[in-house]
Formats: C-alpha cells, sequence, structure tokens
C-alpha cells in the first residue's frame, strides 16, 4: 500500500489532493485527484484541504483479510461448491488446493459438499525445518564421495509417512471410510447414495436384520446396515474389511461393490435392490 505523498504548492497555483483510506482494515484505498474549482461541480472550502473520496473494493479487502489473518474457517452453505469457495476467497491453486486441504473433511468425492461443513480456507504448509548439513560437509572432506552418501542423515532422503486417517465410529464415520476403500479398489458411490440408501434400508443400525421377507424365509436374512444377505456379502467383500455382514464398514463396502456391479453405481439405487 503507497505512502501518502507530501503536497506541494507552487505559488500561484494551488492544487490540494488527498487520500482517504476505506473503512475496513487491511482494504485497498485508491487516491482519487480532483479537479480545480473552474472544473464543473467542483466545490471546495477555501483555505482547506480537499479530502478525496474513498472507494473500498469488497472482493480485495475479503481476500486481504483472510491472506493477513492466516487460515479462515467456512462453513459450506446450500448451492456451494469449491471452485465456488476458491474463486470467493482467491485461493492459490483453486479448488484443487482448497479440496486437498480439507481432503479429510470433504470425503473421496470434492463435488459433493454438505450444508454446515467447515471447511479451512487459504491453509498455509508448514515449512520443513532446514537439515542441518554441518555433519555432511566434514564427511565429504574427510572420505570419499560413497562414503559422505553413506553418512547422510536418513531424514534428508526418506519422505515423512502419511498420517493414517481416522474416523468417527459413527454412521458418517463408516460411510466415509467406505468411502476411501471404494477409491482404492475403484468402487463408484457418492455419500448422498450410500447415505440414502442405509436410512431405507435399516435406519443407520447396523445390527438391523429382516427376518420377515422371502429371503428370511429361504433362511437367508437381509443384515446389517444395507441389508445384504450372507451369498452376496460373501461374493462382493472387499479385502481389508472384516469379514463380517455386521461390520458397518464391510457391509456398506460389500453392498456398494454389488450394486456397481448390477446396476453401475450405490447412486442409482432407489428402492429394493
Amino acid at each position: 500500500m503507497r505512502g501518502h505523498g507530501k503536497h506541494r504548492r507552487p505559488k500561484n497555483t494551488p492544487l490540494t489532493r488527498g487520500l482517504a483510506a476505506a473503512g475496513i482494515t487491511g482494504s485497498a484505498a485508491l487516491a482519487l485527484p480532483l479537479a480545480g474549482a473552474t472544473s464543473a461541480g467542483a466545490v471546495a472550502p477555501q483555505g482547506t484541504h480537499t479530502v478525496a473520496v474513498a472507494v473500498a473494493v469488497e472482493k480485495a479487502a475479503t481476500v486481504k483479510a483472510v491472506s493477513k489473518a492466516g487460515p479462515a474457517k467456512y462453513t459450506v452453505v446450500r448451492g456451494d461448491s469449491l471452485s465456488k469457495i476458491a474463486r470467493k476467497y482467491a485461493v492459490q491453486g483453486g479448488w484443487k488446493k482448497l479440496y486437498r486441504d480439507n481432503q479429510a473433511a470433504v470425503g473421496s468425492n470434492p463435488s459433493l459438499i454438505r450444508p454446515g461443513l467447515k471447511l479451512t480456507v487459504n491453509a498455509q504448509a508448514t515449512p520443513a525445518p532446514r537439515a542441518d548439513r554441518s555433519a555432511e560437509r566434514t564427511a565429504v572432506k574427510r572420505s570419499s564421495t560413497q562414503g559422505a552418501a553413506a553418512a547422510r542423515p536418513a531424514a534428508a532422503v526418506q519422505a515423512a509417512a502419511p498420517k493414517a486417517a481416522t474416523y468417527a465410529n459413527n454412521l458418517d464415520g463408516w460411510i466415509r471410510e467406505s468411502l476411501d476403500v471404494m477409491a482404492r479398489n475403484g468402487i463408484p458411490g457418492s455419500y448422498d447414495g450410500i447415505y440414502r440408501n442405509i436410512m431405507r434400508e435399516s435406519s443407520g443400525n447396523p445390527l438391523a436384520i429382516n427376518n420377515w421377507d422371502s429371503n428370511a424365509a429361504a433362511g437367508t436374512p437381509s443384515k446389517g446396515l444395507l441389508q445384504v444377505i450372507d451369498p452376496t456379502f460373501r461374493a462382493y467383500h472387499v479385502a481389508g474389511t472384516p469379514f463380517d455382514p455386521y461390520d458397518p464398514v464391510a457391509n456398506i463396502t460389500a453392498a456398494c461393490n454389488y450394486a456397481a456391479d448390477r446396476y453401475g453405481s450405490i447412486d442409482n439405487v432407489f428402492g429394493a435392490y
């Protein structure tokens, strides 16, 4: 932001200039030179400086405020999308950067964000500490190039292991964990599609069992969140999940695997399947 300039007054040509600051913290204000008294409509009190009109640009103010204050929290509202939020806050890297910063909260499908979801906007990566190279330089001086390479700290050549994702032990956490397993195995499906079918089939009860329909009469009652019969569970069980139809993650993942095979995706299921 430019500093205030000095006023100059030639002997016979008075000229007044003013700089007004916008009333928004961190926002930019434009200094507008005012025309002399000969201009149409120019009225200036004699013997005083004329104060310029302040022009505040709301978008620039918002972006500067977010940048100056560091990472900001944003609550998703109806009609939002990651690209829309990224444009609003001028996120460097666009929606992809915003998604990377909030992947744990958003889940595996960046096109689905729910109203009320809390996002971190313009998160700054924590800079890695600089490696102490003094020991390495000493090794290079005292030994061959091969010896110096062997003496390098392991931390300088190995990337830090990524933190394992954690999930809440509730319906939201079970769905999100299942979506991650499905993403690793190429199984399509969305949070909304899974949630909609769970609420219809079991109302969110992982121990639900149907003992009255034709499947039950045949000795294979439907079980779990998505009401999967044992033969279907065995055929479509996904490795890496417990071999238990009552396990929430295993039940969701197997059911979505079956739905993908028969209907293209759990998102395409709107009734008994």
